[in-house]
């Protein structure tokens, strides 16, 4: 009986070891703003995928921030698309202003055209 109780100690104390050094990685690609997932995590950490998996509280911690991260890159690009659109909207508003004051202006040199014919004549 005093065998196994050695062995569920060594074999407790090499499971809190193996979570220091994912807990440790997960910090790391965090910090560094890189992808968060079972790969990154098993290659940074030297621990088994199937340990991943197999931690309840460890596999879901990845799921979420994977999520979270994926969630932040959709964010961006629905923003990026947002403003692309507002520009072409801007850009099309500010074409049909520009064709607007073209006509105008060419009306009122052609008033003034009128004007200028008539003031000549009254000369």
């Amino acid at each position: 009986m005093g065998s196994t109780k050695g062995l569920k100690e060594y074999a407790k104390h090499k499971t809190e070891a193996t979570l220091e050094k994912v807990d440790k990685s997960i910090r790391e690609l965090s910090l560094k703003g890189e992808k968060i997932n079972f790969n990154s995590v098993c290659n940074l950490s030297g621990v088994s995928k199937t340990f991943l998996y197999n931690n309840a509280e460890i596999k879901q911690r990845i799921e979420e921030l994977r999520d979270k991260q994926t969630e932040k890159v959709i964010k961006q690009k629905l923003k990026y698309d947002k403003t692309d659109k507002s520009k072409d909207i801007i850009i099309m508003a500010k074409g049909k202003k520009i064709n607007e004051l073209q006509e105008e202006n060419k009306k009122l040199k052609e008033q003034l055209e009128i004007l200028r014919g008539k003031l000549y004549e009254k000369i």
